[in-house]
């Protein structure tokens, strides 16, 4: 009972510093550009790690753990692709992404990058973009609720229904007052949070299980497959199975996601010089490539700390939370318990920012009313993001619903709809418009049509079909149709010049 009090002291807490920050930047947000772009004023700091917070979220400390925990060191797999398009992502496309939306009428938003970039006048790239934006983020939206549900679930034993009301309430309050900076300024402290509870549980689980070697010993001693990169556990036949080749690619591929994710592209964005990009990605760098292989060794090394302190684990994903509450004192445990909840509330407050940025500045002001004036769009973005924390909070509603399903397909859907044409129209002058809706509208349309088959080669991750073939129908079509005009050519070569 004592610990439960403080821990509940401890999260209150936490959360009032969350409200406060929404407050603070309340009164420094004035117009659309303040609210979701931050007026392009990031530092290095804040935006290496509210990049990776919002990235990785609730998955890293709910769903990579349980995967490693359920399945095995295979799950590395997800992580090595993971870290290898991170750093591609920072390398090749934050500062070009960076200084291109300056030069292409400072575009405030992916929607209007692209149809800045390629000079459409038909709209088309602008609302398709927002659709599918609106689409996927409603669904990763819901698997950070889910996250924060299954939190306060188990921690507190409340109701699922709830445990989701709590959650949605805090994050939706302070993305709703504080907009783009307050966002940044909380995953910012979030991702400390979130790297300190990832870093110290797996080390304390080590030393209560005797060390690397007697943790090694003990699973092999439960089935040495755990331990084989190329064996994974197979719930149908309680087996560990070796993987197939599709396997691998899948989980590598979840590294091509990185180039169409709008909420880490933000980041890029409004960094406030491209000069403090390289210092940003070898913060990020460094917090990404721990932070994993922290996350896996918690899973198997949850394995036997579960086994050898008699603790029932209902669900999977809830390992962290498991081994957090019996290693720890109630205020360190708190306080860790709390980086869940940073890790979920920095992913969401960022997929509610971008999207009501879509509905506000792609949608309401290009079509419904171009004179709105800044403050009238401000509380537009304020209102669409209830609007969408709301049917976020009804497809949540499912308790049975899997943070790592949701998470991928999402992932996907994003990858495969937008990276290509990221890549494409940082790099390569001849992408034009057509090329650009052609290829978002293949990407987004084959990651649904991938999902709903199964079985053999339809196994393989919707993300490399969905990739493979925007990317490959963006060439084909640019190529068929009339090359850019004039202005675009001009404006892409006074781009690469400043790169």
């Amino acid at each position: 009972m004592f610990s439960n009090i403080i821990t509940i002291i401890i999260f209150v807490l936490y959360l009032s510093f969350m409200l406060f920050l929404g407050l603070f930047f309340y009164k420094k947000t004035n117009n659309l550009s303040d609210y979701v772009l931050g007026g392009r004023g990031l530092g290095s700091w804040v935006t290496s790690l509210s990049a990776q917070a919002s990235d990785m979220s609730g998955w890293l400390l709910m769903g990579l753990p349980g995967a490693a925990y359920f399945t095995g060191i295979d799950a590395a797999w997800i992580a090595i692709g993971l870290f290898i398009g991170t750093y591609l992502n920072w390398k090749f496309i934050a500062k070009r992404l960076r200084i291109y939306t300056q030069v292409s009428n400072d575009s405030l938003t992916m929607s209007d990058f692209l149809e800045n970039r390629f000079k459409d006048k038909t709209k088309l790239l602008r609302i398709i973009s927002s659709l599918f934006i609106l689409f996927f983020f409603l669904i990763y939206t819901s698997a950070g609720l889910v996250s924060g549900a299954k939190l306060f679930n188990y921690v507190f034993n409340i109701p699922y229904v709830l445990a989701l009301t709590i959650g949605a309430f805090v994050i939706v309050s302070y993305t709703f007052l504080g907009g783009f900076m307050a966002v940044c300024w909380t995953d910012f402290f979030q991702g400390l949070l979130m790297f300190i509870a990832i870093v110290l549980v797996p080390i304390a689980g080590l030393i209560t299980l005797g060390g690397i070697n007697n943790t090694v010993t003990e699973i092999n001693n439960i089935n040495p497959e755990i331990l084989n990169v190329f064996t994974s556990f197979n719930n149908e036949t309680n087996l560990y199975e070796p993987i197939s080749f599709i396997t691998i690619v899948s989980s590598l591929a979840w590294g091509l996601g990185y180039f169409g994710q709008p909420h880490i592209l933000s980041r890029f964005m409004a960094i406030n010089s491209p000069k403090e990009i390289k210092k940003a990605r070898h913060i990020a760098i460094v917090w990404v490539f721990i932070s994993l292989i922290a996350a896996i060794s918690i899973g198997l090394i949850g394995k036997i700390y579960i086994l050898n302190n008699n603790i029932v684990l209902p669900d999977k994903e809830k390992i962290f939370m498991a081994m957090i509450q019996s290693l720890f004192n109630p205020v360190v445990a708190g306080l860790f318990l709390a980086a869940i909840l940073a890790a979920i509330m920095s992913t969401a407050d960022s997929q509610l920012l971008v999207t009501s940025s879509a509905l506000t500045q792609d949608i309401y002001y290009s079509f419904i009313n171009k004179k709105a004036s800044q403050k009238q769009l401000l509380w537009v973005s304020r209102i669409s993001v209830m609007i969408v924390a709301i049917i976020a909070y009804i497809i949540a509603l499912n308790p049975n619903n899997s943070v790592m399903d949701l998470v991928s397909y999402a992932w996907a859907g994003f990858g495969a709809a937008f990276g290509p044409i990221i890549i494409l129209s940082l790099f390569w002058k001849r992408t034009n418009s057509y090329g650009a809706l052609a290829g978002i509208l293949s990407g987004g349309i084959m990651t649904i049509f991938w999902k709903s088959l199964s079985g053999g080669i339809f196994d393989l991750y919707e993300l490399v079909p969905g990739f493979v073939f925007s990317f490959v129908i963006i060439i084909v079509v640019s190529l068929l149709t009339k090359k850019p005009s004039t202005e675009i050519i001009d404006e892409f070569n006074e781009f690469s010049s400043q790169c």
